[in-house]
């Protein structure tokens, strides 16, 4: 196997000149660094990208710590969408990609800042980790730059950005859809209460409800821990003795559970109850009938999180919190009811 002492030698240049080379330093003239790349593609020479990144002065891996892609919910693609667009944008830039798959519940093995230590990483990416895990507050309170996502993390640290659609925002568009149309016998079918997302989807939910007069304690709240399956249970039994008008869910997976249980509680949606979802799954357009939802686009998100870090990196940074885009998906499971 060629080594980088093969090839500077039969290029007629220093190690270090090849060194340079693969950590693109402006120094390296073009000529010089397309005869290099020749001769490396002649001998079959590849560098060790970790060898690489430890021995450059600049760190050029990019981490990406995601703990979304071990949901076990094989209809829940959002962490790979997230996936393709952090890849599309690192892959066209001149870092490289590391990632790094954790249950952040049950992570113990390895803090997050001993990974992009070890690995000489310049910046990380995090998704799907939740405030309480015991290495969040570690990674974002140190000099690596970080975007976390679905977290607006309030800090003064300006080494950490955050990129999300605005859950507060797009969860009030949500229920005001519903009042507007005379729903009031509501369920709010939430996810995990320690999360970022969930709290701002119930801070857009009560802005909602008081635009109409409402509070809170006027709907009813069943806690699903965004579980599609826990969102079925949780419904089949509240059917058993009442029956809403509409359930407001905080995720379309909690929506398909809970369209499950209305069905095989012998209710039409949304003749009897209407029901919408939080996200716009792949699925969610091809339920019966198809699911009324908030649209995030992952891939936007991921896109956008990648160019925000390269941001920090570089010290271009415009702006430290990032708004993606949402869209109200209005279908067929929500129906208009008579005004009282």
């Amino acid at each position: 196997m060629a080594t980088i002492k093969d090839v500077a030698k039969k290029a007629g240049v220093s190690i270090s000149v090849v060194s340079k080379t693969y950590n693109n330093y402006v120094d390296v003239s073009e000529e010089t660094r397309q005869r290099i790349f020749a001769v490396a593609k002649e001998l079959n020479y590849s560098p060790n990208i970790v060898a690489k990144n430890l021995s450059s002065k600049k760190q050029m891996t990019f981490g990406l710590i995601s703990s979304g892609v071990l949901n076990d919910n094989e209809k829940d693609n959002n962490a790979f969408d997230i996936f393709k667009g952090v890849y599309r944008e690192i892959s066209e830039s001149r870092f490289e990609l590391s990632i790094y798959l954790i249950d952040s519940q049950k992570q113990k093995q390895q803090s997050y800042v001993q990974y992009c230590r070890e690995r000489n990483i310049g910046g990380a990416i995090l998704q799907g980790i939740r405030t309480d895990d015991q290495y969040y507050t570690e990674l974002i309170n140190t000099d690596i730059p970080c975007v976390v996502l679905d977290i607006m993390n309030e800090t003064a640290n300006g080494m950490i950005g955050s990129v999300s659609i605005d859950n507060a925002e797009a969860s009030k568009e949500m229920a005001l859809h519903l009042l507007k149309r005379n729903h009031r016998r509501l369920v709010i079918m939430t996810g995990t209460k320690e999360t970022y997302v969930n709290k701002e989807r119930m801070k857009g939910l009560e802005e909602a409800l008081h635009v109409y007069g409402m509070k809170l304690s006027d709907v009813d709240v069943l806690d699903a821990d965004f579980s599609e399956e826990m969102a079925y249970s949780l419904t089949k039994e509240y059917l058993e003795t009442k029956q809403p008008t509409a359930f407001l869910c905080f995720s379309d997976l909690m929506a398909f559970g809970v369209m499950r249980a209305v069905k095989e509680a012998g209710f039409k949606i949304p003749e009897d109850v209407s029901v919408t979802g939080f996200d716009d799954l792949v699925f969610s357009g091809f339920t019966q009938p198809p699911l009324t939802t908030v649209k995030q686009d992952f891939v936007e998100i991921g896109k956008v999180a990648a160019q925000l870090l390269q941001d920090i990196k570089e010290k271009k940074l415009e702006r430290q919190h990032i708004w993606v885009k949402h869209r109200l998906m209005e279908r067929e499971s929500v129906k208009t009811l008579p005004r009282n």
